[in-house]
């Protein structure tokens, strides 16, 4: 039996969601609604294969896994979908860039077979944990001064992705032995995965207007992250470049090489997720979820 629950907190978004919910920190608070079009998108996508591969699957523990997993998908692409309906009730236009992404993901679905497909989630799932982590351990400074309607979605949504971290490369495994088929396919997903980001955040510049954003969508496109904490750590380019403040400069560099290094990790042939170091605070929300605490709050998610 897998131990993998299915949670569905009453989180109270509304039309009343600001775009910027994180005026604390603008680039994390642009950064969260670019990933939610992208969890919509993908998570579609995971349901839609999970179910293409549950015929493929022989092994009832591995079945139990697969059905938990896509039920919990299912509720996280449910939940951004609010908050996605929330932006675009502000910025309708952005119903065409969620509606592009959608569309990459079901393009990809007819072109690719079922074990690209399960090579695709099993690749970028590893790399949740060790992000989600450095997030969640510094939670505090990342989310404190946001609204907590949004926010407290996407502390369930990554204290989920950490607890369903294995789930993806067991069924992967299952349909594909061969541990080297998802690395050598890891460049097209990645290079797939970041073409969806980049249409979202383009999307997010044509429609939403700078004072709703609050922050470059440069600041958080794929090199921009990097620049700017390179910025905010080296003095020599703080001083020749004026940049948005650094979205992680809290965090000490050591920490982010660690996470980097366990990014890498995660696409060797024989990465485990089970022997992944987690974030303590995974067990804190889950004794308050547990306890009926009300988990859609900052205090009820013991932020």
């Amino acid at each position: 039996m897998t131990s993998l629950r299915v949670r569905r907190p009453a989180f109270r978004i509304d039309a009343s969601l600001p775009f910027q919910w994180q005026p604390a920190n603008p680039s994390f608070g642009l950064f969260t609604n670019a990933f939610t079009f992208v969890a919509v998108a993908f998570e579609r996508y995971i349901v839609a294969a999970m179910r293409e591969a549950m015929p493929h699957i022989t092994d009832p523990a591995i079945a139990d896994e697969a059905d938990a997993f896509l039920r919990q998908e299912a509720q996280h692409a449910r939940a951004h979908r609010a908050h996605a309906n929330a932006m675009i009730g502000r910025h309708p236009r952005l119903a065409e860039t969620l509606a592009a992404a959608n569309a990459a993901y079901d393009e990809l679905l007819g072109q690719e077979d079922l074990e690209f497909h399960l090579a695709y989630i099993a690749n970028l799932e590893a790399t949740f944990t060790p992000l989600f982590k450095m997030v969640l351990d510094h939670r505090g400074l990342l989310f404190a001064g946001g609204d907590e309607r949004a926010g407290t979605l996407f502390l369930w949504h990554f204290v989920e992705e950490i607890e369903h971290r294995s789930s993806a490369l067991l069924v992967h495994r299952h349909v594909t032995p061969d541990r080297w088929y998802r690395i050598r396919k890891a460049p097209k997903v990645f290079r797939h995965v970041t073409g969806i980001y980049k249409l979202i955040l383009a999307g997010i510049e044509r429609h939403v207007p700078p004072e709703a954003r609050q922050a470059p969508t440069a600041a958080v496109g794929p090199s921009g992250l990097w620049l700017s904490e390179m910025a905010h750590r080296l003095p020599l380019l703080r001083r020749r470049r004026r940049t948005t403040p650094a979205m992680l400069g809290h965090v000490p560099g050591r920490e982010l090489r660690t996470m980097i290094w366990h990014l890498a990790r995660s696409q060797m042939p024989n990465h485990d997720p089970t022997n992944e170091p987690l974030p303590p605070w995974v067990d804190e929300w889950h004794a308050a979820f547990d306890a009926d605490a009300d988990v859609a709050t900052y205090a009820g998610a013991r932020l």
